[in-house]
């Protein structure tokens, strides 16, 4: 039952990510040639692993507790925020000249993820 959920997320997720990681890779390599905090791998590495824990929360609450799909959703959805604040924290209280860079470089792709977890979770949601 859960491998029937997820491989057609795995199916999308996996493009999705590699397709935006090579983006932001070639953007800020080699248009931009700006040094971030953090790399755009340990970004990803963030953004990947935390999508796929959340939809595979969400997959077992919803075979457990169906009708409670939405608030483990929500809840989830806080607690990757809280996550974010931490693993921004280092680079928040160093000197970093142009912060400004690496809070976009870090939170395009962690709204476009979140937007993709959207999607996946109102249809796990909508699943009869």
């Amino acid at each position: 039952m859960m491998k029937a959920k997820l491989i057609p997320f795995l199916r999308f997720f996996i493009p999705f990510s590699v397709f935006l990681f090579g983006l932001q890779f070639v953007l800020v390599n080699y248009f931009l040639e700006t040094d971030l905090y953090y790399s755009t791998v340990s970004i990803y590495a963030f953004h990947v692993i935390a999508t796929l824990l959340i939809y595979l929360f969400l997959i077992y609450v919803h075979n457990t507790f169906n009708d409670k799909t939405g608030f483990a959703f929500m809840g989830s959805s806080l607690l990757k925020m809280l996550a974010a604040v931490l693993f921004l924290l280092p680079m928040m209280l160093s000197d970093v000249a142009n912060p400004f860079q690496d809070m976009i470089a870090f939170f395009v792709p962690y709204f476009l993820f979140l937007i993709f977890e959207t999607v996946y979770a109102v249809r796990l949601i909508n699943i009869k």
